[in-house]
Order: C-alpha cells, then sequence, then structure tokens
C-alpha cells in the first residue's frame, strides 16, 4: 500500500486512544515517508500500530445552520467536524478552506499538546484530503483557549529565551496530560505578565524553532518533544494565514505554556551523529514520537540553517531512544 493508501485507511481510527492519548499513526507514517521509507516499511508500522487504536466513531451530519466554530473545544464533536470539513474541502481547495479555517483555530494551536496543528500541516504535506478533514476536525474538537494571543504594542523584549528563563519560577502543575499542565501554566498568576512582554516580528518563530531544539538537545524532556514537532508544523501552516504576527502571539502562548509544563532540566549532550545515520535510526524505529522528531528536525535544519541545533535534538532522540532499547533487551534477556 502506497502512503496515500495508508492515509485513507487510517480514517478508520479514533483520533484518540488510552484515555485521550493522541493517535500519531497518520503523522508517523507522513514522517516515515518524507524519511525514506519506503512502502512495505510504512505498511508494517501502521500494522504494529493500530493495534493500539480504537475504531472511529460514525460520522454524524453537521447541523445545517449551525456556526462552524460552535463546537470548538467540544471532545464528542470530532463526528459531526469529520462531515463538516469534508464537505467544505469537497467543495473547496485545501489552501482554500485552510486560509478560511486557520486564522480562527491558530487561536486555540495548543489543542491536544498541538498535535491537531501538527496532524494538519503533515496531512496538507502529504495532499490528502480525508486525513486533511479528520486533521482539521481533531483540532477542532480540542481547541483550547489559553487566553488572548494579541501582545501590547508596548511589548520590547524580542529574545523569547529571556523571557522562558523567567517562567520557571511559577508553580508546578500535577496535571498528567501535557495539555492539561499547560492549561494549568496559563492560568497561573504572573505567567501573563512575563508573556506579554514579548514583542512578535518575522524572527519570532524561527527564534522559538531554535530554543525548542536548543532545549530538546540538552534535556530530551518529551513536553519539549512537542515544541519542536508544533514550531514545524506552525512554520507549514503560516503562509495560509494573513495576519501572521497575531498567528506567532497565539502560538508563543502555547509555547509559553508548554515550556512550563515541561519542568525540563538539562541533561548530558548526545552525541551528534550525521544526518543518514539519524534518518536510518528513525525509519527503522517504531517510535512515532521519534519518526516525528527527526523528521521535524531534519526539516527544520533545511530551513534555517545556521548552527545545526536541530541535529543536536535529533541526536538527542537518537540516542535516548538507543539507550531505552537496550534496557528493555536487558530486562527481557534471562538471568545467568
Amino acid at each position: 500500500m502506497s502512503l496515500q493508501d495508508l492515509l485513507r485507511d487510517t480514517t478508520r481510527w479514533d483520533a484518540e486512544y488510552a484515555g485521550s492519548l493522541s493517535n500519531h499513526l497518520p503523522m508517523a507514517l507522513a514522517a516515515l515517508h518524507r524519511l525514506g521509507a519506503g512502502d512495505e516499511r510504512l505498511a508494517a508500522f501502521a500494522e504494529r500500530y493500530s493495534a493500539r487504536l480504537h475504531p472511529a466513531p460514525a460520522i454524524e451530519p453537521w447541523p445545517p445552520g449551525d456556526a462552524w466554530r460552535e463546537r470548538f473545544g467540544d471532545a464528542h464533536a470530532w463526528p459531526v467536524y469529520r462531515d463538516l470539513f469534508r464537505q467544505w474541502l469537497t467543495h473547496e481547495g485545501m489552501a482554500d478552506v485552510l486560509q478560511q479555517a486557520l486564522p480562527y483555530l491558530v487561536q486555540g494551536c495548543g489543542a491536544a499538546a498541538f498535535h491537531g496543528m501538527i496532524r494538519v500541516a503533515y496531512a496538507f504535506e502529504a495532499v490528502a484530503a480525508e486525513e486533511l478533514a479528520d486533521g482539521l476536525a481533531y483540532w477542532a474538537c480540542r481547541w483550547m483557549d489559553l487566553g488572548p494571543g494579541r501582545l501590547p504594542a508596548t511589548a520590547l523584549e524580542r529574545d523569547p529565551g529571556r523571557l522562558l528563563d523567567a517562567l520557571t519560577a511559577l508553580p508546578p502543575s500535577r496535571a498528567g496530560l501535557i495539555a492539561h499542565r499547560m492549561l494549568d501554566a496559563a492560568r497561573a498568576r504572573g505567567f501573563d505578565a512575563v508573556v506579554a512582554q514579548l514583542q512578535v516580528d518575522a524572527h519570532t518563530l524561527p527564534r522559538l524553532a531554535r530554543l525548542a531544539a536548543q532545549r530538546y538537545a540538552r534535556s530530551g524532556n518529551f513536553t519539549v518533544l512537542h515544541l519542536v514537532t508544533s514550531a514545524h508544523a506552525l512554520r507549514v501552516l503560516l503562509p495560509f494565514i494573513d495576519d501572521q504576527a497575531a498567528a506567532v502571539a497565539h502560538y508563543w502562548r502555547a509555547y509559553a505554556a508548554g515550556v512550563v509544563a515541561a519542568r525540563d532540566l538539562p541533561g548530558r549532550a548526545a552525541t551528534l551523529r550525521d544526518w543518514p545515520e539519524l534518518v536510518r535510526a528513525a525509519t527503522a524505529s517504531d517510535d512515532d514520537h521519534l519518526c516525528k522528531l527527526v523528521d521535524a528536525c531534519w526539516q527544520e535544519q533545511a530551513a534555517h540553517g545556521g548552527t545545526p541545533d536541530w541535529q543536536r535534538a535529533a541526536s538527542r532522540a537518537v540516542a535516548d531512544a538507543s539507550r531505552r532499547a537496550g534496557a528493555t533487551r536487558a530486562l527481557q534477556e534471562p538471568a545467568c
């Protein structure tokens, strides 16, 4: 089966499984394909990953006349949003739908720990209409309000790294899911005052993308991984949004909440590996997050260049995955 065949097949699965965990199958397949995995490898990955998934509920018709944003954030609305976006994409092209929908969806870009936005970006790049509809539907039903994205005109700080350091003083959240910890962070006393100091310009998103790669390279933190992949996703989708500064401002707020939620601590730096080795490791792995992380880093390094921050992040991910695999094998080996 080709990537397109597999992506059509993935529409039979629910958007979440095992207590609100996001279904990464379509995103991972698109990432593996771009990394060079062949049809046989993609099919094997899909078969193995889908064992954890649940069948999708039946698609329900969108109520005629209802405003399309009326059920933003309603976790039960995925079946009707799937119908809405499929109809929308049938009558208008992908670019037209994205230009109309993204300015509103991006205001809740932290949805499901950024997975709505990431899924939409991968579906668009794969030119997969049904998967794009499902990704947009997931983003809409998990849309998460983290507060106003518009920053005051008096904001003067251009370096988001300085502000992120100030956020470390905020109290940690005890919530389990990343999205819930992000929500707690955005509501914390002092969060608004720090976030409001950033002056958003054309360089803000590249700075945030590089900062995410740097933080992940030195910590390997699972929450920070989502900042790396979400920065890539927003770069892909940003050309479809007229008010790009507003979109980045909303993303900055969600990103800052993600940093607070991460509580990442510096760790031992990984040995820098070359890209062919990183790509081989990712395409051979059944770890969906590793596939997406290496792919996003590969794309971001090509887009931004300069110091190999994304290569270091990908090297950290591969090294950590190798250690986990080694530990698993050691546990499975019989004691002598």
